[in-house]
C-alpha cells in the first residue's frame, strides 16, 4: 500500500468517524482518518451525555464522570416535572475527550490511520476514485481514495465542498463549566420558557468532582436578536431559581452549532455523509453520537462490500443508503414535528398548562413507563393518545406526522 491511496478517508476524527474507521477497517479496508486540530477530543463543544447503548457499544466505561438517573425539568412559570427514578441509569455523562480520544484508539487498534493537524483543501471525484489535496503540517500532499466520508461536524467541509445541502435546523448551543451549583447528584435539571432558551430548553448536568455544566441552545428565528450566552445570563439570574446560581464559578465556557435535519444529499458519488455532518443530531436533545454510530452501523456490510468491489457511483451509494437513512430521517421528522407541537412552537402560558398535566401523576407514570431519550416519538403519542389534555392536539398532531 502507498501511503497516498486508501480504500476509506474519513474527514473528522470525533466519535462517528472513528466509529465509521473501526468498522470498516476491521473489515480489512485501508482508512485514513483526518483530524484538522492536533488533538483528539478538542475544541470541546457538547453537554456529554452518551446513552447506555451507545455507550456499551464502544465500552469505553473508564470515560464516565457520572450516571443519570432522571431529569428535574422545570416550566416556564415553576413547575416541576421529576422524570426517572433513584438508582435507575438513564444515561451517562462522559469526559468528551477520553470518549473521543478512545473512540479513535479502537480505529487505530483495528487498522485506521490517523493524521492530526490535517485539512483537505480540494478534492474531485472521478469515475475512478476520489483524488484529494491535504495540508498536513503545513505541507500540501495529493492522496487517492475509493471513498470519502465527512464526519467533520456541522460545518463539514465535505457537504459544503460537494454541495450536498444544509441541516434542516441549525441550533445554537452555549455551554460553561461551573463549580459550586445547588443541584441534585445524579440528577440533571432542565429549565424552559421564552426568557431563557425560546422555543428549547436550558440544561445543568452533573460532570463529576463537584461541577456542572451549564447550556442552552435555540435557533436564530426564536432568539430574535438575542444571543444564547444572555439566555445563559437570564437563565442565572432568573428569581426562580438564581439561588441555586448564586456560588457558581466558571472554569469554561463553550460554544457551537447543533445541526438537526438530514441533508438533500447525504451520497454523490464516492463521497457520503454521516453523524453532524449529515444534519443527525437529534432534534429534541441535540445528541449526535447515537445516531451517528446508528447511521454507519445499518449500512456496514453493503458498504464494505460495495468498497471491495469498488461499486461506489451516487447511483451505488443510495440503493445501499436509501431506506436506512430514509427510516431515520422520518423518526427524525416525526420527533420534530412533536417537539414543536408539545413544546416549541407553544407560547408560555400555554407552556405551563402543558406542564400541569405532565405533573399529574398518572401522566408521570407513563412519562416514566415509554419514555426513552433515544426514541421520543412512542412516549409524544402516547401522550396525544392517553392524556385527556392533549386529546385536542391528536388531531393537529396527525396532520403534521401523516406526510412526514
Amino acid at each position: 500500500m502507498k501511503g497516498t491511496e486508501w480504500d476509506v478517508i474519513i474527514v473528522g476524527a470525533g466519535p462517528t468517524g472513528g466509529r465509521a474507521a473501526t468498522h470498516l477497517s476491521s473489515l480489512g479496508h485501508r482508512v485514513l482518518m483526518l483530524e484538522e486540530h492536533s488533538e483528539i477530543g478538542r475544541p470541546f463543544q457538547c453537554a456529554g451525555l452518551v446513552t447506555p447503548k451507545a455507550l456499551h457499544e464502544v465500552g469505553l466505561y473508564d470515560s464516565i464522570l457520572e450516571e443519570v438517573d432522571g431529569a428535574r425539568i422545570h416550566g416556564p412559570s415553576g413547575t416541576l416535572v421529576p422524570v426517572g427514578t433513584d438508582g435507575k441509569l438513564r444515561t451517562y455523562v462522559v469526559c468528551r475527550k477520553k470518549f473521543d480520544q478512545g473512540v479513535v484508539q479502537q480505529a487505530m487498534e483495528a487498522g485506521a490511520t490517523l493524521w492530526l493537524n490535517s485539512q483537505p483543501l480540494s478534492a474531485d471525484s472521478s469515475d475512478e476514485h476520489v483524488s484529494i489535496e491535504v495540508n498536513k503540517n503545513g505541507v500540501k500532499c495529493n492522496l487517492t481514495t475509493k471513498l470519502l466520508i465527512g464526519c467533520d461536524g456541522a460545518h463539514s467541509w465535505t457537504r459544503r465542498y460537494f454541495k450536498m445541502g444544509r441541516p434542516k435546523e441549525m441550533m445554537i448551543g452555549f455551554q460553561a463549566e461551573v463549580l459550586g451549583y445547588e443541584g441534585n447528584s445524579r440528577w440533571l435539571d432542565m429549565y424552559s420558557g421564552s426568557e431563557i432558551s425560546p422555543g428549547f430548553f436550558a440544561w445543568v448536568i452533573p460532570s463529576g468532582f463537584g461541577s456542572h455544566r451549564i447550556g442552552v441552545w435555540s435557533t436564530p428565528e426564536r432568539l430574535n436578536g438575542r444571543s444564547v450566552e444572555q439566555c445563559y445570563d437570564d437563565l442565572r439570574s432568573h428569581p426562580l431559581w438564581k439561588d441555586r446560581f448564586t456560588n457558581t464559578k466558571e472554569i469554561a465556557r463553550f460554544c457551537g452549532p447543533i445541526p438537526s435535519g438530514m441533508v438533500r444529499k447525504t451520497v454523490t458519488n464516492r463521497v457520503m455523509l454521516l453523524g453532524d455532518a449529515a444534519g443527525m443530531a437529534k432534534p429534541t436533545t441535540g445528541g449526535g453520537i447515537g445516531p451517528g454510530f446508528k447511521q454507519i452501523k445499518g449500512i456496514l456490510q453493503p458498504l464494505s462490500e460495495a468498497i471491495t468491489t469498488d461499486k461506489l457511483t451516487e447511483k451505488s451509494l443510495k440503493k445501499i443508503t436509501t431506506k436506512h437513512f430514509t427510516a431515520m430521517k422520518k423518526d427524525q421528522d416525526k420527533a420534530r414535528a412533536l417537539r414543536n407541537l408539545l413544546v416549541s412552537d407553544v407560547p408560555d402560558k400555554e407552556l405551563d398548562a402543558h406542564f400541569t398535566n405532565f405533573a399529574k401523576p398518572e401522566v408521570l407514570q407513563l412519562i416514566n413507563e415509554i419514555g426513552d431519550i433515544e426514541k421520543p416519538v412512542p412516549l409524544g403519542l402516547a401522550l396525544l393518545k392517553k392524556v385527556p389534555a392533549f386529546r385536542k392536539l391528536a388531531l393537529k398532531a396527525g396532520t403534521r406526522l401523516l406526510f412526514r
